[in-house]
């Protein structure tokens, strides 16, 4: 183990804020440990840092800032492309790394470190392809059309299911844009992140660019809400929680600030009348038990037509039956550990709801005795429509099964929630498969057909509705959300021309 966190630089304790060769002389005092979930034994400690250390990032930032701005797209878009090269070079280390601090299994561990690689490629096509519109004016011998700069310093908070990926969609795309990332990692996954920035800003070194990513991790609430309130912040991008993405967007809403939420998920399969129960199940497996159910895009609620309702379930106990659960770092297993012990109380205490509300557990319903946190993955039946539990995102492995026999009736019941990130239809029926996507169809962010929920590629826009934040990162289009957009009309006539054919005149001579 010591020997993948050296080739990343990971030490037995580890700066805590980071940008370029700054030197920050932090308190030695003040640390938080990073914890293999899967033994409960510390992998190293990180140095915290005070507000006086966050302002002084800042200010490096912006000053980084000033020269970035000025290199030319496709010159910047080359620094993303021998990034990428490093996380291909680094990708076993860091993706091992991922599966030491998070518990996710090793396959998905260097997944998300190919899903890094996989944006930067993205990023680099995407430099050379910053478009803006040219327009007709109404007015003669003039011109109109539209540019995008860069907003400056774009702040990422992420967090701990996917401590590397979801900051590499952003930053990588902001960097294209011109702009300066400033990173506060989750506290439960801190070696992830700061490996992650090890093996970028050693490419940004070696090509004498100016420190365009940040990092740190405070030793107080404060100064994360200094973070939030600072107006040297335009964009902020936040991946967690409902109820703190609520926060956050308040908090930037009042300074006029802009913001990117990517919250919960409560994401429904639907197994339709002519679906193929095989592909179906497998895909509910892994969307189900993927990240032990800690995904914002896990499966956790599965409406099956009554056609196929017996088989399914019982096809479905049977597979739960072949998972294999244990130490991530062995890819014989199937499904690693929670993050942590408050996970595990979740799990507990959701149990407990389940049975209080006449639920039956078909599968699974229990903490695992060994060291570690892990729990068995549950199957759910029994529970009514209107349970208070099929509004909720638990974030622990328990998946919910649900009987229906019109498809109109299983879109409400998927749609009849205050998420709405991602959904998915299994069926061969093309009118089935088009009524999913229709506009009375899945009210979700993504919307897929014979495919599960989770496993984004990053080729899309990612993101949800409702209260799942509305946020879109990654591909398409979404280089727009981390640039300011300026339309420019250029008059090259003799005269003064006002638009909507207004007339001003005045003697001025």
């Amino acid at each position: 183990m010591n020997d993948i966190l050296q080739k990343i630089g990971i030490k037995t304790t580890n700066p805590g804020i980071m940008i370029g060769d700054c030197n920050f002389e932090l308190d030695n005092s003040k640390t938080i440990s990073s914890i293999n979930p899967a033994n409960e034994k510390e992998l190293a400690k990180v140095i915290v840092c005070n507000i006086d250390h966050y302002r002084n990032l800042i200010l490096k930032a912006k000053e980084s800032f000033e020269i970035w701005r000025n290199i030319p797209a496709p010159k910047r878009g080359e620094i993303i492309r021998q990034i990428g090269n490093a996380l291909r070079d680094n990708k076993q280390s860091l993706g091992m790394l991922v599966t030491l601090e998070t518990g996710k299994s090793l396959q998905e561990g260097l997944g998300e470190i190919q899903e890094a690689i996989d944006i930067a490629d993205l990023a680099v096509g995407q430099a050379r392809m910053l478009y803006g519109l040219t327009m007709h004016s109404e007015r003669k011998q003039h011109r109109m059309y539209e540019q995008w700069h860069p907003y400056g310093l774009v702040g990422i908070i992420s967090a701990f299911n996917f401590p590397v990926a979801v900051w590499a969609w952003n930053a990588f795309i902001a960097a294209i844009c011109g702009n300066v990332s400033i990173w506060k990692p989750s506290e439960k996954t801190p070696l992830s992140a700061i490996g992650m920035y090890n093996i970028c800003n050693e490419v940004l070194q070696a090509n004498q660019i100016p420190p365009i990513f940040g990092l740190f991790l405070p030793e107080s609430h404060d100064i994360s809400k200094e973070f939030l309130q600072d107006q040297n912040i335009p964009l902020v991008s936040f991946t967690g929680s409902i109820n703190t993405g609520k926060s956050v967007s308040e908090i930037v809403a009042k300074r006029l600030g802009k913001s990117i939420l990517e919250l919960g998920g409560n994401n429904a399969v639907i197994v339709d009348e002519k679906a193929h129960l095989e592909k179906a199940i497998l895909a509910v497996l892994f969307g189900a038990i993927g990240t032990a159910g800690q995904r914002c895009t896990t499966t956790r609620r599965v409406f099956v037509h009554t056609k196929h309702y017996d088989q399914f379930l019982s096809s479905l106990i049977q597979a739960y039956k072949n998972i294999k659960i244990g130490d991530p770092m062995d890819i014989n297993n199937h499904m690693g550990p929670l993050i942590d012990q408050s996970a595990i109380d979740i799990f507990t205490k959701t149990i407990s709801l389940i049975k209080n509300d006449n639920g039956v557990i078909e599968f699974g319903g229990n903490t695992i005795k060994r060291d570690g946190f892990y729990v068995e993955p549950t199957i759910i039946t029994g529970l009514k429509t209107t349970s208070a539990l099929l509004q909720e995102e638990h974030f622990v492995p328990i998946v919910y099964i649900i009987p229906f026999k019109t498809l109109e009736h299983a879109i409400y019941m998927q749609n009849d929630v205050t998420q709405g990130l991602s959904s998915a239809i299994f069926t061969d029926n093309l009118q089935s498969a088009e009524k999913f996507l229709s506009t009375t169809g899945s009210d979700c962010g993504i919307a897929n057909v014979n495919i599960g929920t989770s496993g984004a590629e990053i080729g899309g826009a990612f993101g949800g509705e409702k209260q799942t934040g509305g946020g879109r990162e990654s591909g398409s289009d979404c280089w727009k959300g981390y640039m300011r957009r300026q339309t420019n009309t250029i008059n090259w006539s003799d005269e003064l021309e006002l638009a909507q054919n207004i007339e001003f005149k005045i003697n001025i001579l």
